[in-house]
């Protein structure tokens, strides 16, 4: 018993311990509802506020109290920070940072507005949106679109350093965000489309020092894999684990890019997050499950050593890129506590795993309009454990280059892209905005040259059978991989969610409204039309007593990419302009940040 005590308090210390290792900056900032710091509001990706002064009692009396204009046209995606009495909101390209006085009817403090290249512009594959703004140690975290990332003093806004991450005339941008954890600063990579080896890096925030780099592709130096004790299923995953699943070296063009969301657990000390799909989209030019694109990594954000890996979709044959987010929480399944990572994929399935080991436990549609597949199979016994089991008339493959496969959902954009989901405690439910959207998909042959796009195929969109809906706002459970309700929406719902303790959830619409919806029933409490199409994610603060809900609108993003670039060839935007064409009808270009409050 003397022996158990000693050793409940020794794991109890090392408990306290790891959670006094993440930057305690975020980690105050983050307990603190009032505040918002970074762009999930929490390290774990919850979306959740404990706020509750709105709520599902008084929510339709809420208003707009005010709104700023942020000057720039096409996309905003993420969302404002709050830091103390000080708003931080940013802009697509070219990724104006304003700071703003909320004792002083939110004047302007100061406003950074980087010089970049306008060349960059073109190299983005699906709009010039920029993901947001994190905090830590006193200073303002941005990623710029041509890879410069930049830490400003958060009350001067003065540059105190900035560092190169990639280079444009190669394919390599930002449209991400960052995540600060410890004393690193983790940052990725975008350029999928343009056949870049993608990567995950992490520098010293106070100097911007790079201290290691773990890409997703090539040899177990480059990937920081342990072939030994990197695990994939519970099994490790040996040596050249990535080389061995690639023609050549192919693997030096071969994507897994790195610009979706990352989440932290600071007493397991790992952080998540999802690459993207492998270059080219036309996949008879690279045999093989094109390892490690289209996977969930948990990795050591002091080493960058990846302690567990679990591949989506082996050989992506439909660019279901495996970036969106990784709420992290604590649920029951089968009567056990677990650690949990929840995953709504690109793929349309809805994965639960146990975040300590990686180990699979749901793995569910989440639109069932999904039909690429028919199952991932879930028997631990089977060859194919783990693996989706592909329907072989979808198969963009097996149809053949230059052939067309058609009726293909969901479309290359998803069941879900980056728009994150939110997750209430409250309810145990995951609120998840979702697309509704089919696709033909035409493979070609294309050669690799460096900075030129590397796709590989042409698409055609269009909305799932029925075709009265192209998105839907569900409820989820991921303990059971079931949907619990289902709001249906006219466009895809491009907008991250936020859950409250005011049991009430919030999200925006292609169309430009914010609605709040009640937590339990998914019922309408409330929405507003904004200047613009919304692919913001909502947030909320709470300043001298008051709450107030803000979000940003300004339609674009791929869905928008038709209206945010001008473009009228059905085909263009990577299909998505033909699918969304009917959106001109109800919203126009913009770039607003509103914020909403109960009357006094």
């Amino acid at each position: 018993m003397k022996r158990l005590v000693t050793s409940l308090i020794s794991v109890s210390a090392l408990a306290l311990n790891a959670t006094a290792f993440a930057n305690e900056s975020v980690m105050k900032g983050s307990q603190d509802p009032k505040q918002w710091v970074i762009q999930a509001g929490t390290y774990d990706n919850q979306r959740y506020s404990k706020l509750d002064q709105i709520n599902e009692t008084n929510v339709g009396k809420m208003a707009p109290a005010w709104s700023f204009s942020t000057g720039v046209l096409r996309g905003h995606e993420g969302s404002p920070l709050v830091v103390g009495d000080i708003m931080y909101v940013h802009t697509p390209f070219p990724n104006i940072v304003y700071a703003l006085d909320l004792n002083d009817e939110g004047k302007i403090i100061w406003k950074y507005e980087p010089k970049q290249d306008a060349n960059v512009v073109p190299v983005m594959c699906c709009d010039t949106v920029n993901r947001g703004l994190a905090y830590a140690n006193g200073k303002i975290f941005l990623h710029q679109a041509d890879t410069t990332v930049v830490a400003l003093d958060a009350k001067t806004g003065k540059v105190t350093w900035s560092v190169v991450n990639g280079d444009p005339k190669k394919g390599e941008t930002n449209t991400a965000t960052v995540l600060p954890v410890k004393d690193k600063l983790l940052v990725g990579i975008s350029g999928g489309e343009f056949g870049v080896q993608c990567h995950i890096t992490a520098y010293d925030i106070e100097s911007g020092k790079k201290v290691w780099r773990a890409y997703s592709t090539g040899p177990d130096d480059q990937i920081l894999f342990d072939p030994e004790k990197t695990t994939s299923l519970g099994k490790p995953v040996g040596k050249d684990s990535s080389l061995k699943t690639w023609q050549g070296d192919q693997w030096k063009t071969g994507g897994g890019c790195t610009w979706g969301w990352y989440s932290y657990d600071p007493n397991l000390n790992l952080v998540y997050y999802g690459s993207g799909n492998p270059s080219t989209w036309n996949p008879k030019q690279r045999p093989g499950d094109n390892k490690w694109s289209m996977t969930l990594f948990a990795r050591d954000p002091d080493t960058g050593v990846a302690k567990w890996v679990y591949q989506m979709t082996p050989h992506d044959e439909w660019d279901y890129d495996g970036v969106n987010e990784v709420p992290l929480v604590d649920q029951k399944i089968d009567g056990k506590d677990r650690k949990l990572l929840v995953h709504f994929d690109r793929n349309g399935f809805g994965y639960t795993l146990d975040r300590t080991n990686g180990e699979l436990l749901v793995a569910e549609k989440y639109d069932p309009a999904v039909n690429w597949a028919s199952k991932v199979d879930m028997d631990r016994s089977s060859p194919t454990y783990g693996r989706p089991l592909v329907v072989a008339k979808y198969s963009t493959e097996h149809n053949g280059e230059d052939e067309n496969s058609q009726g293909i959902c969901p479309a290359a954009l998803g069941s879900k892209d980056e728009q994150p989901a939110a997750f209430s405690p409250k309810t145990g439910l995951f609120y998840v905005p979702t697309n509704h959207v089919c696709m033909d998909y035409e493979p070609f042959r294309v050669s690799y040259t460096p900075g030129q796009p590397y796709v590989g195929a042409t698409l055609a969109m269009y909305p799932a059978p029925g075709g009265a809906n192209m998105g839907n706002f569900i409820a989820w459970d991921a303990t059971k991989g079931k949907i619990v309700w289902s709001d249906p929406e006219q466009f895809s719902v491009w907008s991250g969610a936020l859950a409250t303790a005011g049991d009430i959830v919030f999200y925006g619409t292609l169309e430009g409204y914010l609605k709040a919806v009640d937590a339990k029933t998914g019922k309408l409490l409330y929405k507003y039309k904004t200047p613009s199409g919304i692919i913001g994610n909502v947030m909320t603060y709470q300043h001298k007593g008051k709450q107030y809900v803000a979000v940003l609108s300004g339609v674009g993003g791929w869905a928008g990419i038709g209206l945010a670039a001008g473009l009228a060839d059905p085909h263009a935007g990577l299909g998505a302009v033909g699918g969304y064409a009917a959106l001109s009808n109800y919203t126009a270009l913009g770039g607003t940040l509103t914020v909403f409050a109960l009357p006094d």
